[in-house]
């Protein structure tokens, strides 16, 4: 069987086809593409249209190379949605998280409920990105979208609408938004009475594995093919990623590193204790209805947005201009708002630094390395802090995703939390993604997925080289 993994991300996408023979995956990239945020009047948003039309495109290029293509699944980021009217009609276009409209609404909401009692009933982390905060907005602006519509379909849900007709809320995706409880996994009467949020848009809640339903009509003449299952899988990338990741070691976390760098481990319960609300952890739903117990860290986003300054596609020789760079010349929070959507990433390090009395960067890899080694230590303070919060230590973390590429990232990681770091695979979500479909069409078993045994990689192992207190790096590093 040849299954199709559509994986959307904020910056690009990809899809690839998994098969298995002989007890072992197989995997061809079959098409990739960019995706971007366009400024549309005053709000920031994707373009759904040119995506499907990608994700079309996928569906075409992956008959064109194999006879028969089993089922498809989509993954994308998480938080964000789009309004369908009665007739099940787009209304606007989804809008991006980094769009303005929801600066300053945390506060508001927390007029009406407490921030503790939010996490305790969602145990969402608390950022100004997440749905609750996005549709909250939407009320107190009397949004005219929110008079119209009648489904709220967060990203790979809308996808998988338009591929075959069936609305449903996916489990995974459905936990980042801040509105689903994160004990009963069902939607919150509280946090919807509360802040009077139009419940009513919500969809059930499905869960990975499910066949959703069949390639509509219109598709399947559009391109010449015959009915293809679309099956529900952790729709939420990371998600995908992180079901790869062998949990049976109860000591090992993971840092899915792409635009977003995400670190956590997984467990069977979430964490809602205080010093967990306190150090912002977030719970979010796995594949195997567990809970992602997890801090949503920016990643590569700060990597990404120099690199398109300076007009450069790929920054791997930057990489290695980095290494031959001083080491910790500065260190900032790559979580300061100041660095979530800056006209210029650049600028705004070099006037960070200066503020903080701390030696500028002044060559292309004196700021890539500023922006790994802060990177690095985030993860320490945040590993550090996730301790602390369940109890025990970390013996090794596995770095899946684009950023398990980053060998500079990969070592100053493993020398910063002190541990073995284990890099790979790159494609962690789009196996996770397959692996599940194959699941759902009963090729492979639940204990043949959680062993993982036979996937197409090998990691990469990062051991501590360098002993330093980077603790005492910067004077601020605690308060983060």
């Amino acid at each position: 069987m040849n299954f199709l993994a559509v994986d959307f991300g904020a910056g690009s996408g990809r899809a690839i086809v998994g098969s298995i023979e002989k007890d072992c995956l197989n995997l061809e990239e079959i098409h990739r593409f960019p995706n971007r945020q366009i400024k549309l009047g005053n709000s920031l948003v994707w373009d759904f249209p040119a995506l499907f039309e990608e994700l079309k495109t996928s569906i075409k290029l992956a008959l064109q190379k194999y006879k028969k293509i089993e089922s498809i699944a989509v993954d994308t980021w998480g938080v964000d949605f789009g309004l369908l009217d009665s007739k099940g009609s787009l209304i606007g276009m989804p809008v991006c998280y980094r769009d303005n409209r929801t600066n300053n609404i945390p506060e508001l909401v927390f007029e009406k409920i407490s921030p503790q009692k939010l996490y305790s009933l969602s145990g969402t982390q608390q950022m100004e990105i997440n749905t609750i905060f996005q549709l909250y907005s939407m009320c107190l602006n009397d949004s005219p979208y929110l008079k119209i519509a009648e489904s709220l379909l967060f990203m790979p849900d809308l996808f998988n609408y338009f591929l075959c007709g069936k609305k449903s809320n996916e489990y995974t995706i459905a936990s980042t938004s801040g509105l689903l409880n994160c004990n009963s996994k069902k939607w919150d009467d509280d946090i919807f009475s509360g802040l009077q949020l139009p419940k009513h848009l919500m969809q059930n809640v499905n869960r990975p594995g499910e066949i959703i339903g069949q390639l509509s009509p219109e598709i399947c003449k559009e391109i010449n093919c015959n009915p293809i299952n679309i099956v529900s899988v952790g729709s939420h990338d990371t998600a995908s990623a992180v079901s790869i990741v062998n949990s049976t070691k109860k000591n090992r976390a993971f840092i899915s590193s792409g635009t977003w760098s995400i670190l956590g481990i997984s467990c069977k319960n979430p964490i809602t204790s205080d010093l967990a609300f306190s150090n912002n952890f977030t719970n979010e739903g796995g594949i195997w209805d567990d809970i992602r117990f997890q801090r949503n860290i920016t990643g590569l986003w700060l990597l990404q947005s120099v690199c398109k300054e300076w007009g450069i596609n790929d920054f791997s020789s930057l990489v290695n201009d980095a290494k031959k760079s001083n080491k910790f010349q500065a260190i900032f929070d790559v979580d300061n708002p100041i660095f979530a959507n800056p006209q210029s990433m650049s600028n705004t390090i070099t006037e960070y630094c200066n503020k903080t009395k701390q030696k500028q960067p002044g060559t292309k890899g004196e700021f890539v390395r500023t922006i790994l080694e802060s990177l690095a230590v985030k993860y320490g303070v945040i590993l550090k802090k996730l301790e602390n919060t369940v109890g025990y230590n970390v013996d090794e973390i596995q770095v899946i995703g684009g950023g398990s590429q980053n060998d500079l990232l990969c070592q100053l990681t493993a020398d910063i939390c002190k541990v073995p770091v284990l890099a790979g695979p790159v494609e962690a979500t789009a196996i996770g993604n397959i692996m599940t479909q194959a699941l759902s069409q009963n090729q492979i078993s639940k204990d043949e997925f959680f062993n993982n045994n036979n996937l197409p990689f090998e990691s990469k192992i990062y051991y501590p080289e360098n002993e330093f207190k980077w603790e005492n790096l910067n004077e601020n590093i605690e308060l983060w």
